[in-house]
Parts: structure tokens; C-alpha cells; sequence
């Protein structure tokens, strides 16, 4: 059987996920992932947050008071502030969260731009989105390329590289702040040199497993629909216009179409 993402069930990825994180590998990088978000939680200061993920939580550190972790079904839930539900329709009012971290889960759903789409619309005017994900032309990457590797979970899926991700969150109203790569180390070997981590990051060097978004949502600014003027409703009588706000609704349901 194909180990396309379209033939295996999301609840099945998360346990095989779940798997390869808790392993010596994955702890390896998620410690330098977790690593390089810091900076970005220690930033952060809200009430709500939520982390769609198949590893370990990421934003134990974070201020935000009300962190949520997601699941797609109850068995796989972790604890009690679980949201429980498939990731391309959160039941979450929108502009609910003032950090959303989506982390290796676009490579693997069936449709990432309803995921994205998702999240965005949950976010708050003015809250974080934090996309990670596999780089395409990383270490990883680039041995996937020409061994069995790719056909083997989690380093199959489609990899997308921040170029393109850039372009998706454009898309639906967010502003790129800053891209950082993590997950350094020499070819065959895991991210596991604290000195090469340490110069890689320094210097934001395009050569890591993974890369990080930090992106900020727009606030949407109202529009004021002024009414058509004509000399005869002048002369005859009032004129009042009205100002309408979009609302995220609108701008959330357009279709993402870069693929």
C-alpha cells in the first residue's frame, strides 16, 4: 500500500508522529525548535493560544495563560485542554487566539490551505501565526532526495518551502516578520552539536532540518461606503452614508490557489 498521506488516516499520523518525535531524532530536534521559538513566546502576553501539532507541546513556556492542544479524535487527546476535531475546522470563534503554532502538520493534511485558512481566521488583529515545517532543501531534504527515506513517514508528505509559505500567508492577511532555521548538523548525523546549532541560528543560515514563520496578522481596517452624490438629493433633501467594517469571514473564505 502507498504511503501516500492521501491513503493513511490523520489519527494514524498522529500516533506514527508521536512516535518519531518521542524518539532520539525527533527529541534531538524538537529541542532546537523549541529552542527557537523562546524568543518568540517570550514576547507574547494574551489569554489564548492554541498549538496543532503531533509532538511534544512547544509553548509550555509561553505567558499566554489558556494554551490549547489539538487531537483528531478523544483517544489521542493529552489532557483536558484539548481541542478535539479535524484541523481544517476548528470550532473556535474567529479572532478567539493570540497564538496559533502549526508545526509539521501542513507537509501530511489532505488540504493545507484549509488548515492555514483556518488558523487565520481564528487569529486574533494583531496575534501570532507560527508555521514549522520540513526545509525542502535542508539536510532532511536533500537525503530524501535519493534514499528510501521519502517514503517513509514523517519525512514524506509534501515539503513546502518558506518562499511558498510566505506567499500563503500573504494571502490570507498576514505580514512576515521573520523566518528562522533550526535543526543544524552534518549530513548522516542528528541535529544533536550544540556549537553548529549555535552558528547556524547566529547566522539564520538556510541550512537546517526545519524553518520557523513567525508571521502577524493585519488588523483590517474599516471602509467607509460613501453615497453616490447627485445635485437633485442635494437640493431635494439628506444624504447620510454609512461605514461598514469586513468582516474576517469575508477574507477567510477565499481559496488559496499558488499550488
Amino acid at each position: 500500500m502507498s504511503n501516500s498521506h492521501k491513503t493513511i488516516s490523520l489519527p494514524e499520523r498522529v500516533r506514527e508522529g508521536r512516535r518519531f518525535w518521542a524518539s532520539k531524532p525527533g527529541a534531538a530536534l524538537w529541542r532546537a525548535e523549541r529552542a527557537c521559538l523562546g524568543p518568540v513566546c517570550d514576547a507574547l502576553h494574551g489569554t489564548h493560544s492554541l498549538e496543532l501539532s503531533m509532538a511534544p507541546s512547544l509553548i509550555d513556556m509561553c505567558p499566554v495563560r489558556h494554551a490549547m492542544r489539538w487531537a483528531p479524535t478523544r483517544e489521542l487527546a493529552e489532557g483536558p485542554a484539548t481541542l478535539v476535531c479535524q484541523p481544517d475546522r476548528l470550532p473556535l470563534p474567529d479572532g478567539c487566539l493570540q497564538l496559533v503554532v502549526i508545526h509539521h502538520l501542513l507537509e501530511v493534511v489532505a488540504d493545507p490551505h484549509h488548515l492555514l485558512q483556518e488558523a487565520a481566521r481564528v487569529t486574533a488583529d494583531g496575534g501570532r501565526l507560527v508555521l514549522i515545517g520540513w526545509l525542502p532543501l535542508g539536510p532532511a531534504g536533500l537525503t530524501r532526495l535519493w534514499s528510501r527515506r521519502r517514503q517513509r513517514r514523517p519525512w514524506d508528505g509534501a515539503w513546502r518551502g518558506p518562499g511558498r509559505l510566505r506567499d500563503w500567508l500573504t494571502f490570507v492577511d498576514f505580514e512576515t516578520e521573520r523566518i528562522d532555521y533550526c535543526g543544524f548538523h552534518l549530513p548522516g548525523a542528528a541535529p544533536r552539536n550544540g556549537g553548529l546549532e549555535a552558528l547556524g541560528r547566529r547566522h539564520n543560515v538556510p541550512l537546517g532540518d526545519s524553518f520557523m514563520i513567525r508571521a502577524r496578522r493585519r488588523a483590517m481596517p474599516a471602509q467607509v461606503q460613501r453615497p453616490r452624490f447627485s445635485l437633485d438629493a442635494a437640493l431635494g433633501g439628506h444624504s447620510l452614508g454609512s461605514a461598514t467594517r469586513l468582516t474576517r469571514q469575508t477574507r477567510s473564505d477565499r481559496k488559496i490557489e499558488v499550488d
